[in-house]
């Protein structure tokens, strides 16, 4: 046997969850502000989301943006000192982590005879 809707009753728990997603406030916070009981609250708060008008519940009527993202960074660059190299008259100072394919091709083109 299906359970008969009380309209206003749906409509007043409603319009309740709907403040309390609004208010940024607690659930336990809310319900003592308005005098209503924790239970109720919870109990309304469930049928009104199996009946699909409203979203599920958000954390203390957060919104679904999470307060914290996962960052990922590069690992630092190995401590050490840098390296010189001395091509004809210019001087090459490569850093720990260098691309080697870069650095010999930059000596490639560092040794090719001038024009």
């Amino acid at each position: 046997m299906a359970l008969r809707v009380d309209g206003s009753k749906q409509a007043r728990w409603l319009d309740l969850v709907q403040r309390w997603q609004r208010s940024q406030l607690s659930v336990r916070e809310f319900c003592e502000r308005h005098h209503l009981s924790e239970a109720s609250f919870y109990s309304w708060r469930r049928v009104l989301q199996q009946r699909g008008l409203i979203d599920p519940p958000t954390r203390a009527g957060q919104s679904e943006t999470p307060a914290f993202v996962k960052v990922a960074l590069p690992d630092p660059p190995a401590v050490g000192s840098a390296i010189e190299l001395v091509v004809g008259q210019r001087v090459v100072r490569v850093r720990p982590g260098f691309d080697a394919a870069m650095l010999l091709e930059l000596l490639r083109v560092l040794e090719e005879p001038a024009c």
